[in-house]
């Protein structure tokens, strides 16, 4: 983990908004992983309170880095497959043309990019198709039996359309949730922002950010920081002279 110095005024500000958004709610003190006691502020009532001092430091940290990605234009994948965590990652991923996973995690999305990709590109062929009115060619039970494929790889890949090669780094809300996508993430050597509550290993993550990842308002965020951060980093870049 990395730290970036932020002014008291910006951290007091967004500290006010993560407690406006309950961001400060871990856990039971039960569920705590060791390794994210230094972050707790307190026990009440048998519910571990996050310390939004220290998770605001992170925060900036984390939103640093998302700049940077998007100084470069790398491409930064979302995931976020729980209920509290779906609609968030889809709009802002949308807002700033990034891929994201909201359905569930298919093993193999970063390992095994290579047989990931002929399945997105088989959907952006049929949906070219389709558009094109070229599935004509196929006999009407042909059509039906193409269609139900295709709409169970939708489900899945839609997230993933136009994604030519692995992503340059992850966000991911609930690392503990998505644990597969933080394994394969880490084992292909790619870096990983996440959202954890006070369930997760902290040590696992490159930049993580410490608070409530079970409560839309928290979530959301969150995630609208990150994906901000990656936007304004883009808007960075020196324009070209024509």
């Amino acid at each position: 983990m990395q730290k970036t110095p932020i002014t008291k005024d910006s951290a007091d500000t967004s500290i006010e908004k993560m407690f406006e958004a309950g961001a400060q709610y871990g856990y039971s003190k039960t569920r705590r992983h060791p390794s994210i006691s230094p972050f707790i502020h307190t026990t009440k009532n048998r519910t571990d309170i996050i310390d939004l001092e220290k998770t605001s430091l992170l925060t900036e940290t984390a939103i640093e880095f998302a700049k940077s990605l998007g100084a470069q234009k790398k491409v930064l994948l979302f995931v976020g497959t729980k209920p509290e965590a779906k609609e968030a990652v889809k709009e802002v991923t949308l807002s700033i043309g990034m891929p994201y996973v909201t359905e569930r995690w298919i093993g193999g999305t970063l390992s095994n990019f290579s047989e990931i990709k002929k399945r997105i590109t088989e959907l952006e062929n049929y949906q070219k198709e389709n558009k094109e009115g070229g599935l004509e060619k196929y006999t009407k039970k042909e059509r039906l039996v193409l269609s139900k494929k295709m709409e169970r790889l939708a489900r899945y890949y839609t997230g993933l359309l136009g994604l030519k090669k692995l992503p340059d780094a992850l966000f991911i809300v609930d690392a503990k949730a998505e644990h597969i996508a933080e394994r394969e993430a880490r084992g292909m050597g790619i870096p990983v922002i996440a959202l954890i509550n006070s369930d997760s290993n902290i040590k696992n993550i490159n930049y993580p950010i410490v608070g409530n990842d079970g409560a839309v308002p928290s979530v959301r965020l969150f995630t609208k920081a990150i994906a901000d951060a990656y936007k304004k980093g883009g808007e960075s870049l020196p324009e070209k002279v024509s």
